[in-house]
């Protein structure tokens, strides 16, 4: 099965990354960017095929790795 894990950066925590690509946007003749905030997209195939099983071991992954629980967030889709 797959897991997909978006990552993004919490309300409230500066993005200049985002705002760099704002700024480009910008630079290349697209207006009306009011604001980028940009994020992470992590896709995992997993040989387990207990969708429960997955959730709970992709939600530690997360919390142990692949995010940072201070200024990130994360959903996981799984398929």
């Amino acid at each position: 099965m797959k897991a997909r894990v978006h990552i993004t950066l919490k309300n409230g925590v500066l993005d200049p990354q985002g705002k760099a690509i704002q700024h480009a946007l910008g630079a290349l003749g697209f207006s009306g960017v009011e604001d980028v905030r940009q994020g992470k997209y992590i896709e995992l195939d997993l040989l387990e095929s207990d969708p429960t099983a997955i959730r709970e071991n992709v939600e530690e992954m997360c919390k142990k790795l692949l995010s940072n629980m201070v200024i990130e967030n994360y959903t996981i889709d799984i398929e």
